[in-house]
């Protein structure tokens, strides 16, 4: 029976979410499989990837074949290493406890890498906040002089059309006034 390490997809639509699985290679991709080793979730900046590497590296010593993605995962993982690591020992070039310290600074290099890389997305991240918030203050300030500017004009207009309803007003009592003053002429020349 050949065994494959493979992904198995699940999650939904849109939003991926696989389980790193031992399977048949004539099951089908999400069908049975023989035992399940990790998860792997790109769905996370950097993706999460949970494995069992001894579990991994034991099918991979009884002849398991990786598929392309699950090969990636494996040596990002330190599973190929491991197996790597294994065969030296197998072939006594290497102590078992050599073995185990190589493997863990590896481990420990590797966290290194990925912990300065979790540090710099939150970094993106909040330069990214911050020049949204300078951008959303930069338009309420401009929002905010167009508004004074429209208030300052409104007043102005308001202005100008109370001094010409004034105008107006004076003119038209002048005008009334000399009306008043031709009829008081008018009449004065009728009693006359």
């Amino acid at each position: 029976m050949p065994v494959k390490i493979r992904l198995q997809r699940h999650g939904k639509k849109g939003k991926p979410f696989y389980w790193i699985v031992a399977a048949d290679s004539r099951a089908k991709r999400d069908g049975k499989f023989l035992e399940k080793l990790g998860i792997y979730n790109p769905n996370t900046n950097p993706a999460t990837i949970e494995l069992d590497v001894d579990g991994a590296v034991q099918w991979l010593q009884n002849g398991a074949q990786p598929t392309d993605t699950a090969r990636a995962i494996l040596s990002y993982k330190g599973a190929l290493l491991k197996k790597h690591l294994a065969v030296g020992v197998r072939k006594g070039a290497l102590t078992e406890e050599q073995a185990e310290e190589k493997f863990q600074a590896w481990l420990d290099e590797k966290e290194g890498k990925i912990g300065a890389k979790k540090e710099s997305v939150e970094k993106a991240k909040e330069e990214q906040k911050a020049q949204a918030l300078e951008a959303e203050k930069e338009v309420n300030a401009k929002r905010e002089a167009e508004a004074k500017e429209a208030a300052a004009e409104a007043a102005e207009a308001e202005r100008e059309a109370e001094a010409t309803d004034e105008a107006t007003v004076e003119s038209a009592e002048e005008e009334v006034g000399a009306a008043t003053a031709e009829e008081a002429k008018t009449e004065e020349k009728k009693d006359a």
